[in-house]
């Protein structure tokens, strides 16, 4: 982190951890500023978008620190680059992480670009991961933050080295627990806030009542996999790979050895036919449906600007996963392929399959398909 006096934009959520960002980077001689960005404006009253509450304990935090802040409403941008991504993804029986391309695409370049239009030199979040810049090669690294629990450097893998070069993590180099104390220590008045969880347009709302507005449902057939029809599905959008519950078929648990499973062993989605509108379940946590060895993913992005050597290296395939040991093979453009040493547990078409070499993050594409062992 620069030690140099600097002005630092920061994005000021209504969070413990941005606020021990700000507070931290006051401290260290900056001149801070501090900005709210509303990415979220349709049903704002309702009381499931709490961003009007976080706005509140947003400028609490700036009046405790001592700077200013100012609201700043990226609701058009956040729409049309990433709710209508959301919406694609899910009609077409995928399963995007809004959270990655909202990274990318409104804190990393809109709320970039407002912060540079204002004179900074860099911006800051309050996300747990590092940047450094690497003395042989010059290139910035994005490095996983120090509190394992907390490391989200998978949902930052699409920052760019422009970004990067402009982004200060000051708690990314702090365990969760030294940033609350740090907080009850200055009188932040959220220190004890819950964190927040989810994304801000379906905040504690049920997920398929949510779709429900904005994708049409188009019933289909439930089968196992021995082809028999065992239920019907409300729509291909409403499910995920290694979905357990909401399937509607509980109660046929019982006749699970006619079915092709144990007797009482739960149901999971194991594969969504789009064309065919079919939903295929199967028994098991350990099925093989449930199990792939490879995947192909696209649309790459990598940190350093161009993609690594194909090379053994460790990825993960959702959040809280823990690094699995891989190989990375037939890169081509912004398509690369994966095979696990391991057998790797639903993996699913529209998530991230995200690439690190020991603690840094190199990038990573989203999941196309992928093949059981």
């Amino acid at each position: 982190m620069s030690t140099k006096p600097q002005r630092v934009v920061v994005g000021l959520s209504g969070g413990v951890d941005s606020a021990v960002t700000a507070w931290l980077l006051k401290q260290q001689g900056h001149e801070v500023l501090g900005i709210f960005m509303k990415n979220w404006e349709d049903d704002d009253d309702t009381g499931y978008c709490s961003s009007n509450e976080d706005f509140v304990d947003a400028a609490a935090v700036a009046d405790v620190i001592g700077i200013e802040i100012e609201h700043v409403n990226f609701a058009a941008d956040y729409r049309d680059r990433v709710f209508a991504d959301f919406l694609r993804e899910y009609s077409a029986g995928r399963t995007p992480n809004p959270d990655i391309l909202c990274n990318a695409e409104i804190k990393f370049k809109a709320f970039l670009d407002h912060a540079m239009r204002l004179g900074a030199d860099k911006i800051a979040t309050g996300h747990y991961a590092r940047v450094r810049q690497n003395p042989a090669s010059g290139l910035h690294e994005l490095l996983k933050g120090l509190d394992p629990s907390k490391d989200q450097s998978y949902f930052l893998h699409r920052l760019t080295q422009a970004q990067l070069s402009k982004t200060l993590f000051p708690v990314g180099e702090l365990l969760k627990t030294e940033v609350r104390r740090i907080a009850l220590e200055i009188g932040l008045p959220n220190a004890k806030k819950k964190d927040s969880t989810g994304i801000c347009f379906i905040g504690e709302r049920p997920f398929r009542d949510f779709l429900n507005r904005y994708i049409a449902k188009e019933p289909g057939p439930i089968k196992n996999d021995k082809g028999q029809t065992i239920g019907q599905h409300v729509g291909l959008s409403f499910y995920t790979l290694g979905q357990r519950q909401g399937l509607g078929i509980g109660g046929l648990k019982a006749k699970g050895a006619q079915r092709g499973g144990g007797d009482h062993a739960p149901w999971f989605v194991a594969r969504k036919d789009v064309p065919g509108n079919t939903l295929w379940v199967v028994q098991g946590h350990d099925h093989p449906w449930l199990q792939s060895m490879t995947l192909q993913a696209g649309q790459a992005s990598w940190v350093a600007g161009h993609a690594p050597q194909p090379q053994a290296l460790a990825a993960k395939t959702r959040y809280r996963q823990a690094d699995a040991p891989c190989e990375l093979r037939d890169v081509s453009g912004e398509q690369f392929a994966l095979s696990f040493s391991q057998a790797q547990w639903a993996v699913t078409p529209g998530q991230s399959a995200v690439l690190y070499d020991g603690e840094v993050c190199l990038g990573g594409g989203i999941i196309d398909h992928a093949k059981a062992p």
